[in-house]
């Protein structure tokens, strides 16, 4: 079966440069091993990405040794639904792209603050 957006439509990619997902497939795709629920599809901004360094989750450094060449504002990611609502309630929430975003956000985040922070273009 495949995997269902928050808008009851299929998954689309989230990105692919760079490459993002907790399978690094380029989709929020999720699976119970995702302890940290990636599923939210977000373009992040200066301010979550800084949000995100003081909560301990630095995003920006480069970790070749995971492929990972740091994220940069604009970039689209991944993120555990629990941070990003920890940015919400702190008000640093980056933008959404709602048809990349996985169904099981909403086990942790209300449809209309995902809707409330669409990215433009964004269903």
């Amino acid at each position: 079966m495949s995997a269902l957006n928050v808008l009851g439509g299929p998954l689309l990619a989230c990105s692919f440069d760079p490459l993002t997902g907790y399978f690094r497939d380029g989709c929020c795709n999720t699976a119970d091993q995702d302890t940290g629920t990636h599923v939210v599809c977000a373009r992040v901004t200066a301010e979550f990405l800084s949000f995100s360094r003081a909560r301990g989750n630095d995003l920006t450094t480069p970790r070749p040794q995971w492929r990972f060449s740091g994220l940069r504002p604009g970039d689209r990611w991944c993120l555990c639904a629990h941070r990003w609502k920890e940015a919400l309630d702190a008000g640093v929430a980056p933008p959404v792209v709602l048809e990349s975003t996985h169904q099981k956000a909403l086990q942790f985040i209300g449809l209309d603050d995902l809707q409330r922070h669409a990215f433009p273009g964004s269903a």
